[in-house]
């Protein structure tokens, strides 16, 4: 589905130039569950980042395959870190689920206002539907961004770092909902640590 083909990422600074990711090349098939483990700072989220286009590769190329055909996008449904989300941008719960429904087009507003009340369920946020974003608490934001990424049913999921800040009982919810997308959604997931979510997996790769 997506192939990463000898990918390098340099970043400069007053020191010179550093290198992050040197030479990576990647495959990942139609329907597996990928994880990317290591340490922070070890360029996993780079890596993620330029899988979903949202950084250009100083060397190297991402490509994207769909029913064995080269194509310039996929279908991904992306899961950001909490620190890149400006928590004063004037948006509420509902809202920011129900952006993650703008590329398609072949909902009814009625569909979709079903599709944004069943998620926001599923992430345990009907009684803050109508909270702004600034209000509220680091795992209930991070639960916002889950059903932003859930909701269009993507071909694709990105998940980088998805148990930051959730409580434990929500912890929990998150297995269960990966659990339920893994047979019909291909994963990619970025964390720091092995974690139950992990075993789910059926591939490592360790950064």
């Amino acid at each position: 589905m997506l192939e990463l083909k000898n990918i390098s990422f340099n970043v400069s600074d007053d020191l010179g130039e550093k290198e992050i990711l040197t030479d990576v090349s990647l495959t990942l098939e139609d329907g597996k569950f990928l994880v990317v483990t290591g340490p922070n700072g070890g360029g996993k989220t780079t890596m993620l980042r330029i899988i979903l286009r949202l950084l250009q590769p100083s060397q190297g190329q991402v490509i994207f395959r769909q029913d064995n055909k080269l194509v310039k996008e996929l279908s991904i449904g992306y899961l950001p870190q909490k620190n890149m989300i400006d928590h004063r941008f004037p948006i509420n719960v509902e809202e920011v689920i129900a952006s993650g429904l703008l590329s398609v087009t072949d909902m009814s507003a009625e569909e979709q206002r079903a599709r944004v009340a069943d998620v926001i369920a599923q992430v345990g946020l009907e009684s803050h539907a109508r909270s702004a974003i600034g209000n509220l608490s680091g795992g209930q934001l991070q639960r916002a961004l889950l059903g932003r990424a859930i909701i269009s049913q993507p071909r694709v999921l990105a998940l980088d770092e998805p148990l930051s800040y959730v409580d434990k009982r929500f912890e929990n919810r998150i297995y269960d909902l990966v659990s339920e997308l893994a047979p019909r959604t291909t994963i990619l997931m970025v964390t720091h640590e092995m974690s139950r979510i992990s075993t789910m997996a059926n591939r490592h790769l360790i950064v």
